[in-house]
């Protein structure tokens, strides 16, 4: 028998895992997400999306890529190990749990495709607004957050989500955008992007561009 679950005490259990961020979204909300990349089409019975995130240093944008994707890499790996913490928590309470991570998924021609997106996960979640570039832009953290997501069949409240037009006429992302991925605000060009920005090197793929999220004047944080 389930015991009664509320969404502050999951948000309790994400920060006690050490998540920097967490929010909750109602696996309705994604209706406007494509055929089989809704919670339900990756967990049967989904009702809730508890987002955990966690935010990185600014150093990482502002060196090279190899020090992007060592600093990445490692808190990916944080990242599984709080979503797992939270899991094993939400599931001795009697709900059903799985584990969404932004860095699972599969490749296909050139493109990571994953069971939801993150990032639309995380908005829907009251943890930031997507910006001109595509990114969740975070109040606080800016750009500075990686995302993962536990899919549960527990009825939480979710959190409101926040709305912003920060960006305003600002369209450096789309003037200096390599790959001319945000030509169409309407239509990302995920194709072009993940083009540009991934490169197989020896037998595995690696991080060459993410220009958007360095030049973002919210980068750091929206500055009130």
């Amino acid at each position: 028998m389930a015991n009664d679950l509320n969404s502050g005490t999951v948000k309790g259990y994400g920060y006690d895992a050490g998540a920097g961020v967490v929010g909750i979204a109602c696996s309705d909300a994604f209706d406007q997400a494509p055929d089989g990349f809704r919670p339900s089409d990756a967990m049967e019975g989904c009702r809730s999306v508890i987002v955990l995130g966690s935010p990185f240093p600014q150093e990482a944008i502002l060196g090279n890529p190899v020090g992007y994707i060592d600093i990445r890499n490692e808190i990916n790996a944080r990242m599984k190990d709080i979503a797992k913490n939270v899991s094993k928590r939400i599931k001795d309470d009697g709900y059903k749990v799985k584990i969404v991570s932004g860095i699972d998924g599969k490749w296909v021609d050139g493109m990571q495709h994953g069971s939801i997106s993150l990032k639309h996960a995380a908005e829907l979640a009251g943890l930031g607004f997507i910006g001109r570039n595509y990114l969740l832009i975070n109040p606080e953290h800016g750009t500075l957050l990686w995302f993962n997501a536990i899919l549960t069949d527990a009825e939480l409240v979710p959190d409101e989500r926040i709305r912003n037009t920060v960006c305003g006429d600002c369209d450096r992302c789309v003037i200096l955008c390599p790959s001319k991925a945000l030509d169409d605000p309407a239509s990302f060009g995920k194709k072009a992007c993940s083009g540009t920005m991934f490169k197989m090197v020896g037998s595995k793929w690696e991080i060459k561009c993410y220009l958007c999220r360095k030049i973002c004047p919210h980068r750091f944080g929206i500055k009130a």
